[in-house]
């Protein structure tokens, strides 16, 4: 049995609702600056701006009587305008399209949320600073293809993270910047025929600049892709975070415990505890991206200007939005609130070879070319290895036997002298810990006036 009724293909109400305000917002601008021009009458202006704002009550009291049949919301908004005070609401749309004013709404939701994603980058960047505070000489092992590779402190191992949420928070502000441009008055995409004044509305809605060709304007969907990209680009650094704590959670590796608000039991296994929140930040990665995708699919084929398909950047803008920024605020939780087993991570710092690297470079000092270095400390690690030992467990003797280079000195390289041996700018010295904290502080306090 075939179902012949498509009356809801086009309807967007469902999501596009959230755009209320900012709908509401852009009109009473427009009808001001219409009264301003001598284009509508003050009275007339007054009256729209007046049931406008008893529209917003409504619809923010739950008292709003929604339509489907009207599609969207800038629709329902209009009708219900003319319930309000009659057939003065119909010059409202007076030197006003609705491709330029659902351009317009759009980039006014994009710049309030982005401010909000940038306040959430900086509470999680807040968090991964105060855990490093708190565990600036706790040592850990540093990894490369999920082995370990080199000792690392901790704070410094926050800190990428740091660094990384650093650029998503530009990205992000960067996408806000393309998205403050003011598309009111591109009309349909050939601009309107009355003596607008373009710089009076982008005043009083915030705007930093007006738009300089009307049908780029009503077709312009970048802003939308950049933020989308910008997403994409922090959820795959939230994604990497997510599964160091799945991983550190684990007991392979026992590095961390996360807090039971973070995790579940199993339905089966009473002694699990998955890190359920975590995996779900790996997860939505994908929906994030899938969004971006979809969008970009969307907008490479259109002609100008304006076409219907551009509808489908509404649900991908918001769940976007709203996937990042819940997905910001979990992890800072988790962070915040995850207890460190500072003795097992000192244990894996000190486990196997993890020193080869720093005995290599105890002979490249003495001469050795770093090549001929690498294939003695290659040898020495399958010693160690063929013995049940660690490297620092071997003999002088046996070292000797290696190279005649070593002293007696390349027995008292550990852990600590071999991360104050890394004294450079970006570094695993203490000290220049200790800088670049200092230094994500200052960022963050700059980043807060």
């Amino acid at each position: 049995m075939s179902n012949n009724d498509h009356s809801n293909y086009t309807v967007s109400l469902h999501y596009d609702r959230r755009l209320y305000k900012y709908d509401v917002a852009g009109s009473m601008a427009h009808v001001r600056m219409l009264a301003a021009q001598g284009i509508l009458p003050r009275g007339d202006a007054d009256s729209i701006v007046a049931g406008l704002r008893q529209i917003r009550n409504e619809i923010e009291n739950g008292n709003f009587p929604w339509r489907d049949d009207l599609e969207d919301i800038h629709m329902n908004i209009e009708r219900r305008l003319f319930d309000k005070i009659g057939d003065v609401a119909g010059k409202l749309h007076t030197a006003r399209s609705r491709n330029d004013q659902v351009s317009l709404d759009m980039r006014l939701y994009s710049k309030e949320a982005v401010i909000s994603l940038v306040g959430a980058v900086h509470d999680l960047r807040q968090v991964l600073i105060d855990k490093a505070v708190t565990h600036a000489k706790t040592i850990m092992p540093g990894y490369t293809h999920v082995q370990r590779a080199q000792p690392v402190y901790f704070a410094h191992h926050m800190l990428a993270y740091f660094s990384m949420l650093g650029r998503d928070r530009e990205r992000l502000l960067q996408a806000q910047t393309r998205a403050d441009v003011m598309p009111l008055g591109s009309g349909a995409l050939a601009g309107v025929p009355y003596p607008i004044d373009r710089e009076m509305v982008a005043r009083e809605l915030g705007f930093a600049d007006i738009s300089t060709n009307s049908m780029d304007a009503v077709s312009d969907r970048d802003f939308v892709l950049d933020i989308l990209s910008a997403a994409s680009t922090c959820m795959v650094h939230l994604s990497r975070l997510a599964e160091e704590l799945v991983l550190w959670s684990s007991k392979e590796f026992g590095f961390i415990r996360l807090h039971d608000d973070y995790t579940t039991g199993s339905s089966m296994m009473p002694q699990k505890r998955n890190p359920d929140f975590a995996e779900l930040a790996r997860g939505k990665t994908g929906r994030v991206f899938g969004h971006l995708f979809a969008m970009l699919t969307v907008m490479k084929g259109l002609p100008l200007t304006y076409d219907r398909d551009m509808q489908e950047d509404k649900e991908a803008l918001f769940d976007t939005v709203d996937v990042l920024q819940s997905t910001l605020s979990v992890m800072a939780g988790m962070v915040s609130t995850m207890e460190l087993n500072v003795d097992r991570l000192r244990e894996a710092a000190e486990d196997g070879n993890v020193l080869a690297t720093d005995i290599a470079d105890y002979l490249v000092v003495r001469g050795m070319p770093f090549r001929e270095a690498h294939g003695v400390v290659a040898s020495l690690s399958e010693r160690a290895s063929s013995e049940g030992k660690k490297l620092h467990e071997l003999s002088l003797g046996t070292y000797r036997n290696h190279s005649t280079l070593f002293e007696k000195d390349v027995l008292s390289i550990d852990v600590t002298t071999s991360l104050e041996a890394r004294d450079v700018p970006g570094g695993t010295a203490s000290g220049r810990v200790a800088s670049a904290l200092k230094a994500a502080m200052s960022d963050l306090e700059a980043e807060s006036d």
